[in-house]
């Protein structure tokens, strides 16, 4: 069976996703004059990804095009796109001379971001295995958007330190974005635990 137009658009977005970590890969802190166009590619390819996130969502339903495909392979992709780059951010390509990690982000960031999709997805599979819908919610959505804004702000202050608000700023409002994106990224997680509660206390017998 042919691939739909907004799936084909969705299988584009996760090559786009691994190309950029391909990109993301080689950069070195310890070189960031010479390294910094790797970032540059990626907070385009990561822009391009991000923002077509809406257009195969539009897609399908004006086109009813909506297939369990696209339902299933959609948020995936929005996973693997986040937990990616944070995963990369927290890794020692991003540590300068000093050994500090330039990002802002931690491991266990990255274990707290990474934990939340797999219990949501996990909710989601068990929800609709009962015939329940289990949509994406506002704090859902709210929290890709924080994710998102966050991983471009970091590549961008990262690979030009005194773009946008200054150097001294974009250091010090670096952390904080990180630390709303954990908390935010936290609560959402409980915004789907209680939008699943009756599926879970049922299936426990409470």
């Amino acid at each position: 069976m042919p691939i739909n137009l907004p799936n084909q658009i969705t299988i584009s977005r996760l090559i786009l996703a691994v190309v950029s970590f391909a990109v993301i890969s080689f950069y070195d802190a310890h070189h960031a004059q010479e390294k910094r166009f790797l970032l540059d590619v990626c907070v385009v390819l990561f822009l391009v990804a991000v923002l077509t996130d809406a257009l195969d969502g539009y897609l399908a339903r004006a086109r009813n095009q909506v297939t369990s495909l696209g339902r299933v392979l959609d948020p995936f992709v929005d996973k693997v796109l986040i937990c990616g780059v944070f995963a990369f951010f927290a890794g020692p390509g991003f540590v300068d001379e000093s050994g500090t990690n330039v990002t802002g982000v931690r491991t266990w960031m990255v274990v707290v971001i990474l934990g939340r999709e797999l219990l949501v997805t996990g909710l989601r599979g068990f929800s609709e295995s009962r015939g329940k819908a289990f949509g994406a919610n506002w704090p859902g959505k709210t929290k890709m958007v924080v994710q998102s804004v966050t991983a471009v702000f970091i590549l961008v202050t990262v690979a030009h330190p005194g773009l946008l608000f200054g150097q001294t700023f974009n250091d010090v409002f670096r952390p904080v974005l990180v630390w709303t994106t954990v908390v935010i990224t936290s609560l959402s997680m409980l915004s789907y635990l209680w939008q699943a509660r009756d599926s879970l206390l049922e299936r426990s017998g409470a």
